[in-house]
């Protein structure tokens, strides 16, 4: 930008009221020694010199100095020009010392119109008082100007960039050309920030079309704000354009491009042309690798993430607060806590902003000990906590659901008027919500008078989650009569609350009303209601419903593939599970542990055992639920010797197993009588793995010995275990007494059977079969009519067969389905078939 016009004022202005001592400096005693001439060109060369002292002061950022010989100049009656002043406020502009500033302006107020209406000074006070961030001085000094120039122009259109105020910027950008001023390379840049924050991609392709009329194309800022711009609006293509026709890239526009990509989750290629600028000999910049290692944490890039930090400590960039922040953000996203705490550890100067990134970090793990720990350090450095600290406690005790915890951070933030703000009020009813304590939450809700759309939809998420549907739904129309209008995550929360309630028709009604109002459904609307509807029984709806996921466009993520593949396990439907397995390798979804774990188990339950060991073998790294769900699928195949080689490779691998393996490999041994085996797992579970067995697992071990006919020995387990018996484990022995014609045990479990579970029909099915089977009938007819008082009846079984789109289900004794006579004829011909056939 050119220099500011000026005229030298030849007169003086004002005269010191106190005595001012010389400084002690070589600049001042020259000045001093030319004062004594008294001649005018004298006079003229002792004021260049004080000229040029305090504008070499002022670029050093000695202010104070500046501000001293501007007083000794008063004091020996020497003339101050507006260039003077000018000079000064500049300095404070490099400083952003607003005091200093006001005093230096005061001081022009008080000598007269002549300077206070001088268009250098004038200009210069808009420029200070913008820099500084005082908007409403810089506005106001603005819309007086009597002469509005480019530099005046530049200075408010850039003030209102840095403030959010992008339309008025862009007002400016318009007015300024109105006004017959071209914007020059300095406010080019601001004009396409503000298109850039407001996406206004038109307005942004209208200054790219003024940019190359005028030449500055060539400019590596313009070019720069050009790729942001782009960028922001979303439009990489022609970001990239923009970069690859520059004749000259510094660091900036290769950054430019880095952020672009990396905030557009374009990560690879953010750190291909990280890559790219360091092979073209161009220095990496704070910004370059903190950019870098943004990229490297979305994608789990653990090596180039280190990397990054590597060429930052070999580069010699200093650890401060930005850098370092990036650092630890990387490793805390990646998991490498201990490496985060080591970055941490080592920065010489930290914020609150760098202390609040690892007390969340710690926070996001679940290791909430760790986080509390940083938080009392925290205040030993004398650092307050703000509202993000108090976030991540109160997001601590909700995890938790540490209710004193809550309560502590609750107080903290009434004592330091902290709970006026909307993110930590939204924060303090999560927590008493997740705490069980939903009244406590509507009370703070409630007494927060700003309520934005977060806190709203906060509370109605607590609704939800404990299945209150009906006050979630009053909230919902309580917001909107608030002139709230509900977003997308408020609708999900409704039907979140629907589903957990067991209210499965007003979901999938109020889904479609949202559809009907305009509301787009995203990726967590849809996968709720997947998710809601496989959970509870609506399978082939379940798998519908992610059909019309994809056709809307929407890419399933692993819990609605695994939601879907749970509802095709349920319906045994090959073909639909076979379909989504392969959508998952598609997206490159299959590896995901969730995802894996639900195709080995479909594909067990749909009778293809080898299928699911193939997925099983293809996983590199197997984690305790697929092995659980490759031992379930032995097990339920009969497969015991393959289920013990599973638990064994568990073990040789170092992953811990849980219930549900031990109920699976019990289950196993269980249903191939391997006594012996089973028996040495039940006593490791304790022994080896300190594992405390549940009622689940005594089941197993008793079904596991009555099968083998040592009932005896069930029978002492029952008495000596820690729980009363089931329904379930008294069932069982039950059926092994008819096997083995212990008649009289079987009396007495019978009667025990039918007191756990009065209204079972299966139970009292069972007896009477037992009682048929020994030959004694008067016992089944007192049986069968005790069903008949009790209004009992026998549960039919049925089967089921999918052809194309549609779930044909066939009941016991059933004629209704509208091809009956056409099945009946086919089947009868096969019974002919086989007859002939022997």
């Amino acid at each position: 930008m050119a220099s500011l016009p000026f005229s030298t004022v030849q007169f003086s202005h004002f005269k010191s009221t106190k005595p001012i001592k010389s400084l002690n400096s070589d600049e001042p005693s020259r000045l001093i020694h030319l004062s004594g001439s008294g001649t005018t060109k004298n006079h003229q060369t002792l004021y260049k010199s004080y000229f040029h002292t305090i504008s070499s002061l002022c670029k050093d950022g000695q202010i104070q100095r500046a501000v001293y010989l501007l007083t000794e100049m008063d004091s020996r009656n020497l003339p101050v020009g507006p260039e003077i002043y000018g000079e000064i406020l500049q300095g404070c502009v490099y400083e952003r010392d607003l005091f200093t500033g006001q005093q230096i302006h005061a001081l022009v107020l008080k000598n007269g119109a002549f300077f206070a209406r001088n268009e250098y000074i004038e200009t210069k006070l808009v420029i200070f008082y913008a820099k500084c961030g005082a908007f409403n001085v810089a506005n106001n000094l603005f819309s007086r100007l009597r002469v509005k120039n480019v530099f005046s122009w530049a200075a408010i259109i850039g003030l209102k960039c840095r403030i959010g105020l992008n339309e008025e910027a862009l007002e400016g950008f318009s007015e300024m050309q109105e006004n017959g001023f071209s914007p020059d390379n300095f406010v080019v840049p601001n004009g396409l920030k503000a298109c850039g924050a407001l996406q206004w991609l038109g307005y942004g392709k209208g200054i790219h079309g003024y940019v190359l009329k005028v030449g500055f194309d060539g400019c590596v800022f313009v070019a720069s704000s050009l790729i942001d711009m782009y960028g922001k609006c979303g439009i990489l293509e022609d970001a990239w354009k923009v970069f690859d026709g520059m004749v000259e890239r510094n660091v900036i526009a290769w950054n430019s491009m880095i952020v672009v990509y990396m905030q557009n989750g374009m990560n690879e290629q953010a750190i291909g042309v990280f890559y790219d600028m360091r092979a073209e000999g161009v220095v990496p910049t704070q910004v370059s690798i903190s950019s870098f290692l943004s990229a490297s944490a979305n994608l789990g890039a653990i090596d180039e993430g280190k990397q990054g930090h590597a060429i930052a400590v070999l580069g010699g960039l200093e650890l401060d607060n930005i850098l370092g922040s990036s650092v630890i953000n990387f490793y805390s996203k990646v998991g490498l806590l201990e490496d985060a705490q080591l970055v941490f550890d080592r920065m010489l100067v930290k914020d609150v902003v760098t202390w609040n990134l690892i007390i969340s970090s710690y926070v996001q793990f679940g290791l909430i000990k760790e986080a509390l720990k940083m938080c009392h350090l925290m205040r030993l450095q004398n650092l307050r906590f703000d509202c993000v600290t108090l976030s991540s406690i109160l997001t601590a005790a909700a995890n938790t659901s540490n209710i004193k915890l809550g309560k502590e951070g609750h107080c903290y933030c009434i004592r330091n008027n902290l709970q006026s703000d909307v993110v930590v009020a939204s924060s303090i009813v999560e927590m008493y919500a997740k705490c069980g304590r939903i009244d406590c939450a509507k009370q703070v809700f409630s007494s927060t008078t700003d309520k934005d759309i977060i806190l709203w939809n906060t509370l109605l998420v607590g609704y939800a989650d404990i299945g209150h549907s009906g006050e979630a739904l009053k909230l919902f129309y309580q917001m909107q009569l608030e002139s709230v209008p509900p977003n997308v995550t408020s609708w999900n929360s409704v039907m979140l609350g629907f589903i957990r309630n067991h209210q499965l028709n007003e979901a999938k009604a109020f889904f479609a009303q949202m559809q009907s109002l305009g509301v787009h459904p995203n990726l967590i609307t849809w996968t709720t209601l997947i998710t809601g509807l496989a959970h509870n029984g609506f399978h082939d709806e379940a798998v519908q419903i992610f059909q019309k996921m994809q056709e809307s466009g929407i890419k399933p993520n692993a819990i609605s593939i695994s939601s879907a593949l749970s509802a095709c396990t349920n319906l045994t439907s090959l073909r639909h599970g076979r379909a989504i397995h392969g959508y998952a390798i598609r997206h490159d979804l299959g590896s995901q542990i969730s995802v894996s774990t639900a195709l080995v188990d479909m594909y067990a339950k749909c009778g293809c055992l080898s299928q699911a060991k193939r997925v099983f073998d293809k996983i590199l790294r197997k984690e305790l639920p697929v092995y659980n769900a490759m031992i379930y699928a032995y097990a339920f195949h009969g497969q015991a010797g393959e289920a013990l080689a599973a638990y064994k490779r568990l073990e040789e691998a170092g992953v811990e197993p849980d219930g549900i393996t031990f109920t699976s490999v019990l289950s196993a041994c269980s249903h191939t009588g391997l006594v012996n085996e089973g028996l040495e797992i039940f006593v490791d579970m304790v022994s080896k793995h300190n594992f405390w067995p549940s009622m689940e697992h005594y089941g197993c071990v008793i079904s596991l010995l009555s099968r083998s006919g040592h009932l005896g020995e069930a029978l002492r387990l029952i008495l000596t275990m820690p729980y009363e018996p089931d329904a379930q484990i008294v069932g069982s022995l039950f059926a092994t007494c008819r096997e083995h014609n212990q008649i009289k045990l079987g009396e007495h479990l019978s009667k025990y059977l039918l007191e756990l579970e009065p209204d079972n029909s299966g139970n009292y099915v069972a007896i009477s079969n037992a009682y048929a089977a020994a030959g004694r009938w008067d016992e089944v007819s007192e049986i069968r009519e005790l069903m008949k008082e009790k209004g009992l009846k026998r549960s039919p079984g049925y089967s089921w067969i999918q052809i194309g789109e549609k779930l044909h289900s066939f009941v016991a004794g059933d004629s209704s389905h509208p091809n009956n006579e056409e099945i009946q004829a086919t089947l009868a011909l096969l019974g002919i078939h086989m007859n002939f056939s022997g």
